[in-house]
């Protein structure tokens, strides 16, 4: 069995932890009160198993969601959370024009420097409770705008978010695997 480790990061206040707990079933409420996470949350990772939509053979994976703090103070935990990571979800708030400028940092300091393909990290546009804002086209930087970006709105539309989530879990794991079977073919050859 597989295990991915994903890491959730991206700007302070834009709805890592509520994902991260709807992606892992481990609350359906998608509401309440803000409450920063600090360094990586207390519990560290929530862990599940799934059947990532077109990982090919029914592949079941552990996977394993590190909700990071979006918070600069804790910059120097951040090369370990990074450790053997999979993939990596950035998580924004189209709400918040900084935001857009923040993601351009979580690219270079988290996926650009861990050298992970286009394909292991994915853009999630999270519209909080009440938003206005609808699936517009946003104005990303062109290195950003190559990584698959997916519209997150849990009061109207979970189940959307789910299955898109599964999707790109399903290319984490077929990478992983294509990754696994390139190793064992370069020791027997």
């Amino acid at each position: 069995m597989f295990k991915a480790k994903i890491l959730f990061i991206g700007p302070s206040e834009s709805g890592k932890t509520v994902l991260a707990n709807f992606l892992s079933d481990t609350t359906e409420n998608v509401g309440g009160e803000y409450s920063p996470t600090q360094g990586v949350r207390y519990k560290l990772i929530l862990e599940y198993e799934s059947q990532p939509e077109g990982s090919g053979d029914n592949k079941t994976c552990e996977v394993e969601l590190w909700d990071c703090s979006g918070d600069f103070k804790f910059e120097s935990c951040w090369p370990a959370l990074m450790k053997d990571s999979s993939g990596m979800v950035i998580i924004f708030n189209p709400d918040v024009p900084s935001h857009l400028k923040e993601i351009e940092t979580w690219y270079s300091m988290f996926i650009s420097s861990q050298g992970l393909q286009e394909n292991q990290c994915l853009l999630i546009a999270h519209h909080k409770p009440g938003s206005g804002v609808e699936d517009r086209r946003l104005p990303l930087a062109s290195h950003l705008s190559r990584l698959p970006l997916i519209h997150s709105n849990l009061e109207e539309e979970p189940e959307d978010v789910r299955r898109a989530f599964c999707r790109y879990l399903g290319t984490v794991v077929n990478t992983m695997s294509e990754s696994r079977e390139r190793e064992e073919m370069s020791i027997i050859t």
